[in-house]
């Protein structure tokens, strides 16, 4: 990995977290700054810290292939054409120069984004005098640590072996600083400890300091006097699109789960669902069939943190609307394979529809990334968001960690507030564990999710949905050859 001597914060034009394109014009025109003097101040710290999660949204990344389509290929979630690469996907054939380069690409995003961390945190500790605000050092240290915790974890869930049989797994690098060297590939059971010291390190920084543990989701993503939350510097605003506590307390949990610690998953997964704001209302809910009448289709509510995207809309419009992600050419392929045909499911009824392009062919697309066109909006109403972690994951994992009595409970509870109705109770654990599987792969359509439930899982093809005739299931993908860190 080549020794970073600049930050990339490409940040100065994209409006993130709803900050002036003017603010950042007048900040530095330039894309590159030197560390000496960008580290030299608070500013050049939460500059350098967004430009992380600018570097997250790339399409090589959580723009796209880690949610809505390399990974979204593997588990054939959309229609594809004969041949083309993404066919190659869902037919698991890691040795197509496609595919190889698809991997590649993620491979190397996802090191420059952890490389970017590092060089945060390579000096934090030693510039510790230039913080002057109270707390601010604690969430910054404390958010790049979580962030190349999750950064890491999708790699080792992309690349590394299936949980459940890890002996003589190919060892994978956990960067922790800027090197001029590559980076020391480690063990699977280090790179699992790596893992949980830099959350556990994140938690402990923020758990006294995130405002989030404080106000209010409502009150900190409109921060103000008549919120209530009025911060000096909107920086501790708008936690829910950063890596927050509760963020962390939930990925915690999605770990665990991977590392088969149920007990430890379930504790943390019941953490977040059970916080509550001081007046006692819950700080997260699970979504309603309201949230997709206000087009709200992406159920920012539950998101416990969400990368919030600047051009959602004319991705939208260019890979929804357009017809390059759709599934079938009727209704039918999604509401009866996928949804079961229940006729009052909100997400069969409300998040899928049937559209007719320019060719005047049909087919039929999910609005989950579907926004209002890109006019002056409130924070109320933007919907731009890229979920990477939302509380119904929470509940899936409870319903699977907790002792197997709770767990039906939890997924009741899910259920309903999807409004699917009455389930029979499962016969046992295993058959809970059927049911919850498939509410993965409904709930996490076009979000990245479903791969790595079946590879934690190690289910057997007659598992999966749309999966082609002709594929054998590997969940094995090779490390890239290039290791391009």
């Amino acid at each position: 990995m080549k020794k970073i001597n600049y930050i990339l914060i490409a940040v100065f034009l994209t409006g993130i977290l709803f900050s002036s394109c003017k603010k950042y014009l007048t900040v530095n025109p330039k894309t590159q700054m030197p560390q000496n003097i960008l580290f030299d101040t608070e500013g050049g710290f939460k500059d350098a810290l967004t430009g992380v999660y600018i570097q997250m949204k790339s399409s090589s990344t959580y723009g796209s292939a880690l949610t809505q389509t390399t990974i979204e290929n593997l588990v054939s979630s959309w229609d594809v054409t004969s041949n083309a690469t993404d066919q190659r996907l869902g037919l698991f054939n890691y040795t197509d120069g496609g595919v190889q380069i698809s991997f590649e690409a993620i491979w190397g995003q996802q090191y420059k984004t952890i490389a970017s961390v590092n060089a945060i945190l390579g000096q934090i500790d030693a510039r510790k005098d230039v913080f002057k605000t109270q707390g601010l050092y604690e969430l910054v240290k404390g958010e790049c640590l979580a962030i190349r915790a999750y950064l890491h974890f999708d790699m080792l869930r992309l690349f590394g072996p299936i949980p459940t049989a890890t002996t003589g797994a190919a060892s994978m690098p956990y960067a922790t600083i800027v090197s001029t060297t590559p980076v020391e590939k480690i063990s699977y059971t280090a790179f699992q400890n790596a893992l949980y010291k830099d959350l556990t390190d994140a938690e402990n920084l923020m758990k006294d300091i995130d405002p989030l543990t404080k106000y209010s989701v409502a009150q900190v993503k409109s921060p103000g006097l008549t919120s209530g939350f009025n911060p000096s510097d909107t920086f501790f605003a708008y936690r829910y699109l950063r890596m927050n506590y509760y963020a962390v307390k939930a990925l915690q949990a999605r770990t665990y789960l991977w590392f088969n610690e149920t007990a430890k998953a379930y504790e943390c997964a019941k953490a977040v669902i059970d916080v509550k704001n001081t007046d006692g209302t819950p700080k997260f809910k699970l979504g309603a069939a309201t949230d997709f009448s206000n087009k709200d289709f992406v159920l920012t509510a539950e998101h416990v943190f969400g990368l919030y995207d600047f051009d959602m809309f004319n991705k939208y419009n260019n890979n929804y609307a357009a017809g390059i992600l759709k599934k079938g050419t009727a209704e039918t392929t999604i509401k009866t394979q996928l949804y079961g045909n229940t006729g009052t499911d909100i997400r069969e009824s409300n998040l899928w529809e049937l559209v007719t392009l320019g060719n005047g062919s049909k087919c039929y697309i999910t609005k989950k990334y579907q926004v209002v066109a890109n006019t002056a909006v409130t924070a109320a109403t933007d919907f731009k968001q890229i979920p990477m972690i939302r509380l119904s994951e929470l509940y899936l994992i409870a319903a699977e960690a907790a002792p197997y009595a709770e767990g039906v409970e939890y997924l009741k509870t899910f259920r309903t507030a999807r409004n699917i109705g009455t389930m029979a109770t499962p016969a046992n654990p295993s058959a809970l564990q059927t049911e919850i599987i498939k509410e993965y792969r409904k709930e996490f359509y076009a979000e990245g999710q479903g791969f790595y439930n079946y590879k934690r899982l190690n289910v057997p093809k007659a598992s999966f949905l749309f999966v082609p005739s002709a594929a054998t299931v590997n969940y094995l993908i090779p490390i890239p050859k290039t290791e391009a860190i």
